[in-house]
Order: C-alpha cells, then sequence, then structure tokens
C-alpha cells in the first residue's frame, strides 16, 4: 500500500477546482475521484455516493466514534467533512491514484498525515473580486453565504503557500495544461 498515491486539490469555493479535477479524469483514467462525507444536505442535483456521502449529523458523529475517517474537518459551524478509509482502500485495491477535492484544512492535514505519498495543489484565483463574480454567476448562494465564502476564501489564501504547488486558474485552459503537467511529474504516468 505505500505505493498507493494520492492527488489533494484544495482552493477557495468559485477557484474552478471541481472544474479542473474534472478535466484531469476525464484525461487520465487511471485518477478516481476520493467522495468526501458530510453532514450538510445535498445542493441541487448533487447525489449520494458521486458527489458526497451524504450522512446525517447523528451518522457522521457515528463514523468519527468508530474511526471510520481518515480525517474531518467542521468546515462551517455545524457541517462536518471528511474522508473515509474505506473510499481509499476501494480506490488504490483497483491500482489508482486517488484525487482529492477538499478544503483548505483537510488538504493540509491530508498532507501531513500521507507525506511524499501525496501532491498538494491548492487552486488560486486571479483575484477576490473575480472571485466573488463567479460565486455570484453560479446563483446558487444567497449574498450572505457569498460573503461567508469570500471571507473564508482570504483567510484560506493564506495557507496557500503550505501546499507542493499554487496553479492561478486566470485562464482555465492554461491552468488545466499547469495541473496535467505536474499529475504526471509525480505519478510518473508519460
Amino acid at each position: 500500500m505505500n505505493d498507493n498515491k494520492l492527488i489533494i486539490f484544495s482552493a477557495p469555493s468559485g477557484s474552478g477546482k471541481t472544474t479542473i479535477v474534472h478535466q484531469l479524469m476525464e484525461r487520465f483514467p487511471w485518477l478516481e475521484f476520493s467522495v468526501s462525507a458530510t453532514s450538510r444536505a445535498p445542493r441541487g442535483v448533487e447525489q449520494h455516493g458521486k458527489d458526497y456521502y451524504f450522512l446525517s449529523a447523528e451518522e457522521f458523529e457515528a463514523a468519527i466514534a468508530e474511526d471510520k475517517f481518515v480525517e474531518w474537518e467542521e468546515v462551517y459551524a455545524g457541517t462536518k467533512y471528511g474522508t473515509l478509509r474505506s473510499e481509499l482502500e476501494r480506490i488504490w485495491s483497483k491500482g489508482n491514484t486517488i484525487l482529492f477535492d477538499v478544503d483548505v484544512k483537510g488538504g493540509l492535514r491530508l498532507k501531513s498525515i500521507f507525506g511524499d505519498r501525496a501532491l498538494a495543489l491548492f487552486i488560486m484565483p486571479p483575484s477576490i473580486e473575480e472571485l466573488r463574480r463567479r460565486l455570484e454567476g453560479r446563483a446558487t448562494d444567497s449574498p450572505e453565504v457569498i460573503d461567508k465564502r469570500i471571507a473564508k476564501a482570504e483567510s484560506e489564501i493564506g495557507h496557500a503557500e503550505q501546499f507542493d504547488m499554487i496553479i492561478v486558474n486566470d485562464v482555465l485552459a492554461d491552468a488545466v495544461a499547469e495541473t496535467e503537467k505536474a499529475v504526471l511529474d509525480f505519478t510518473s504516468h508519460k
């Protein structure tokens, strides 16, 4: 199991991280998305087991008590996210490299747990103003929620230097190309 690698993507909400992850997965079939567990309710068309493992607050607490998580965080007050051990085992058993799309605290925690077996990438928005424009363009959150996400983004950007690499997502195609090169170099897939 020591040869198993993982790639961690963290970024403020609205940075384009999930878009980049999906493009990598289309190009590289040996990458597999680690589905996180969360105590929040599904949004829009999100599906259990595909987007997240949606657990009730009680189910999440029971999983913590039973040591079923590699890591977990209370990202927003009352809302927890975590990585299930069973998810890592499922992906590595197929010989795939795991992709994580996690918040900054979770990304740094995973990097500290897995060390050199993990490549931690921080997807940086070109500016806070652009980040706000993207979040407003989604039309999925209230102005109050967007303000909270912007405040959190400013804090998260302060941790960017703790990641192995920072990729600025100004032009999506350039960010994807830079990310693909980093992933190929790290995994030795050529």
